[in-house]
């Protein structure tokens, strides 16, 4: 798939562009990631399934499922747990897709066959269900991926997975990426909301989209966001989002990375990795903590962090949606080992006492991570719920979060009680 995605770039004169990176060695070594993928595989319920709580109540969350799949994947580790989300997705296909007749919303059918593909499955019989021919039969005359139902969710993350989905595999998504690259704004930053009477260029929705472009071939477009994505880079090397999430957060940092990465943009990616690791819990952390990534400075809260770790951990990798595959991936769940290295007793030589973060697998194994010093975390109890899945009627009222969170598609279970559908 890598040369693949090389062969069409070199084609279109985007290599020596600058448009797509040297080989994966050049971005973060994974034994951070490792240790974040580990950390986001034991939250899992039951070992197979993300939740969100709203009301007291436990709402499964298909989208942060695939979005932990996605993330152990690209780690490449714990293929105990990502197997076993793989099959409880692929085990109520409906309840997050729609039945296909009534509804059918497209962001879901996209981001499903991505999982399948990044598995190795067939995305054409997934839980029973061809997702790829009802993506197709959801496109309109205008190359838009639109959603079936009473109100269409569809945005610019649902047509940009759907372009990654079909050109993974090995169909031809022109028109629906023509659309996603004609729904460009003019500072080259791509939208959330799709024909709007104004153009409001994300950070989220363009990190999703250059991958996508890249992969279909559109390089003006995907350059044009990429410097749209350079330009919204703060000094501290992270991104903010839109609207109440606008301030620097993990969720964006972690989208905005993984294109920065995959379109060559080194020296910036190298910049949102710093901040990732910034905000990774290391040995100074709560013990079952440790290895998460939080969701801003404040600290660790454990109601977003589970998110804010699992598109994290792609940024820190900087392996997309267009590559991302359990190849390789072993089936143990890392865990951050924090250990204090001897003083030397030779007097030649002074080497002082530091903190080492290392990564330990099920094998007790110690790999190496790439920093000496625990990443500093501040402990906080009254973090407000931002960059969470707060609800029902959020999930169904906008479809996604704009936490960092546009990678979660929502689930489509009916909540009467919140009188959504």
């Amino acid at each position: 798939m890598k040369r693949r995605i090389l062969r069409r770039l070199t084609a279109l004169g985007l290599v020596t562009a600058g448009l797509i990176g040297a080989t994966p060695a050049m971005a973060e070594p994974v034994g951070v990631a490792q240790g974040a993928a580990g950390w986001l595989a034991r939250q899992l319920v039951d070992g197979e399934r993300m939740e969100t709580v709203f009301d007291g109540v436990a709402y499964p969350d298909y989208g942060l499922t695939a979005d932990v799949v996605f993330a152990l994947d690209a780690a490449g580790v714990a293929q105990d747990f990502a197997a076993k989300a793989t099959n409880w997705l692929a085990g109520d296909v409906a309840g997050y897709v729609g039945d296909g007749t009534a509804e059918a919303y497209a962001g879901p059918h996209a981001k499903l066959a991505l999982v399948a593909q990044a598995q190795g499955l067939d995305p054409t019989a997934f839980g029973g269900v061809d997702l790829l021919a009802r993506l197709r039969a959801l496109q309109t005359a205008s190359g838009r991926l639109s959603d079936k139902s009473g109100t269409d969710y569809s945005n610019g993350i649902s047509q940009s997975l759907g372009v990654l989905a079909l050109d993974r595999a090995g169909d031809a998504p022109g028109l629906a990426a023509d659309y996603l690259a004609g729904s460009a704004c003019p500072d080259g930053g791509f939208p959330l909301y799709l024909e709007q009477a104004t153009c409001a260029s994300d950070v989220d929705t363009t990190g999703f989209a250059v991958q996508a472009l890249i992969a279909a071939d559109r390089g003006t477009a995907a350059t044009a966001g990429l410097t749209w994505l350079v330009g919204k880079q703060q000094a501290g090397g992270g991104f903010g989002g839109s609207g109440p999430t606008s301030a620097v957060n993990a969720n964006s940092t972690g989208l905005a990375a993984v294109a920065l990465r995959v379109g060559g943009k080194t020296e910036a990616a190298d910049k949102a990795v710093a901040y990732l690791k910034s905000l990774q819990v290391g040995c100074t952390g709560a013990p079952a903590n440790q290895g998460a990534i939080a969701y801003d400075a404040n600290g660790f809260q454990p109601g977003n962090a589970p998110r804010a770790t699992a598109q994290g951990v792609p940024g820190l990798v900087g392996v997309g949606l267009a590559m991302v595959s359990k190849q390789g991936a072993t089936a143990a769940d890392p865990r951050l080992d924090c250990v204090v290295p001897t003083t030397s007793t030779d007097p030649t030589t002074t080497q002082p006492t530091s903190t080492t973060t290392t990564v330990t697998t099920s094998t007790s194994t110690a790999v190496p991570a790439t920093t000496t010093t625990p990443a500093p975390v501040v402990q906080r109890g009254d973090l407000a719920d931002t960059g969470v899945a707060v609800g029902p009627a959020l999930w169904l009222g906008s479809l996604l979060l704009l936490a960092g969170s546009g990678a979660v598609l929502v689930s489509r279970r009916r909540f009467t009680k919140a009188g959504k559908r």
